[in-house]
């Protein structure tokens, strides 16, 4: 089975205190509508970090600081392998415009189990549920 490489940003408000993180609605292909993390493929000779610097300024429009590694998510889809690097981020420059997504919202503690997420992205929401105040 092929497997893909890709980060995902764990984009929320405040690195010390974290109260909100913001997820996208894919807009195209067979999850359509379902949420995720931003990110995307890691280029041959990026390092995971700047893929995802790249990744979020092509899909949002937004210059991002990426802090720590959360996990590595390693999820069979039926059709691919996923190895997914998470890492947590704050807005540097921007305003998160959507370029890919279909819908965007920040959610909460409270909110987070509102969205249908990308079964990947399941496993990330686990890793960070107790780090959201």
């Amino acid at each position: 089975m092929k497997t893909v490489r890709v980060v995902a940003a764990v984009i929320c408000d405040n690195l010390e205190d974290k109260k909100k993180i913001f997820a996208t609605a894919r807009g195209y292909g067979e999850f359509k509508g379902w949420w995720e993390f931003p990110g995307g493929k890691i280029e041959v000779g990026e390092t995971p970090q700047e893929a995802l610097k790249r990744e979020i300024k092509e899909e949002l429009d937004t210059e991002i600081e990426v802090d720590d590694f959360i996990c590595c998510v390693e999820y069979d889809y039926p059709t691919f392998h996923l190895s997914m690097d998470c890492f947590w981020a704050v807005v540097k420059h921007g305003h998160l415009e959507l370029k890919e997504a279909e819908a965007a919202k920040w959610l909460t503690k409270e909110t987070i189990d509102q969205v249908q997420w990308l079964p990947a992205d399941v496993m990330v929401v686990e890793k960070i549920r107790d780090d959201i105040k």
